[in-house]
């Protein structure tokens, strides 16, 4: 039977360990999540595993990256589940900081991002998150100390976003995204899937299976703006209300009219029924 990780909840407990971590010249990985952990999270972690000696993960769900009309209070928590596929996955230590231990009495202290934040993306919809996400991940690198840190690329945005900030910061960080993990109907993988109703989970894949055909028109040729724009009605008719399908520059998500403008990526938000599901894809 797997042996349970080191759990600690303080942040003298956490340096203490990664100290000795350190003293042992191990290279260190870090894979933040918000626990409620699927197979998307194994695929960051058994990558961290192939990259480094030692992998931390952390478990903190951040109400800092939720607007008031979120889901803070209802995020799916599932402590039990979580530690059961850590251990299964032999990870060395769980980063499980109580709220206060991040954000103390005093807390005043704020990342504000540019670049990729405000590129009119998730950023249009959810002023407040990268904001959030900023620093929150700030603080994770700084008290984890790792080398390298792994994110999914189903959050694209805010891949790019965490990538700019530990450059532009010096943190000694190196940041890995590490691909998509999806259902075999397409569906990406996320922990807001199980909001999903059997209807409109049925539903859900459609959104995967319009940008790949979108993603094939721009390949043939198709002029960007009527090919999206067909994308889009399509994803409407399929019962979605669409925040957003855009076609951005790979590395740093500007608006781009051809494949001759640079590496393309696709990315989509909608939501079906209370759900918001986001996608992207390589084009």
């Amino acid at each position: 039977m797997p042996q349970a990780p080191i759990v600690v909840r303080t942040v003298p407990a956490l340096r203490r360990t990664v100290d000795i971590m350190r003293a042992r010249k191990a290279m260190v990985a870090l894979v933040p999540t918000m626990g409620a952990l699927h197979d998307g999270h194994v695929s960051l972690v058994r990558l961290a595993k192939r990259r480094a000696k030692r992998v931390i993960v952390s478990i903190f769900v951040n109400p800092t990256q939720f607007a008031p009309t979120e889901d803070f209070g209802s995020y799916p928590r599932t402590w039990k589940a979580d530690i059961a596929r850590l251990a299964a996955e032999d990870v060395d230590l769980i980063w499980h900081p109580e709220l206060k231990a991040m954000y103390p009495d005093g807390f005043a202290t704020r990342i504000v991002p540019e670049g990729p934040a405000i590129a009119g993306l998730e950023d249009r919809f959810r002023p407040h998150f990268f904001g959030g996400v900023a620093t929150v991940v700030g603080k994770l690198f700084t008290q984890c100390r790792p080398d390298i840190a792994i994110f999914g690329e189903k959050d694209f945005q805010q891949l790019r976003v965490v990538s700019q900030m530990a450059a532009d910061l010096d943190l000694g960080v190196k940041v890995i995204g590490s691909r998509t993990v999806r259902e075999r109907d397409g569906l990406a993988m996320s922990s807001r899937n199980v909001y999903l109703s059997v209807e409109h989970r049925r539903v859900a894949p459609e959104l995967h299976r319009v940008m790949k055909e979108t993603a094939g028109r721009l390949r043939a040729g198709a002029d960007t703006a009527t090919a999206v724009a067909a994308g889009a009605a399509d994803i409407t008719k399929a019962g979605f209300a669409l925040d957003y399908l855009e076609v951005r520059h790979a590395a740093t998500l500007a608006p781009i009219a051809s494949l001759k403008d640079g590496p393309m990526r696709m990315l989509v938000a909608a939501r079906i029924g209370s759900t918001r599901l986001i996608d992207n894809i390589a084009v």
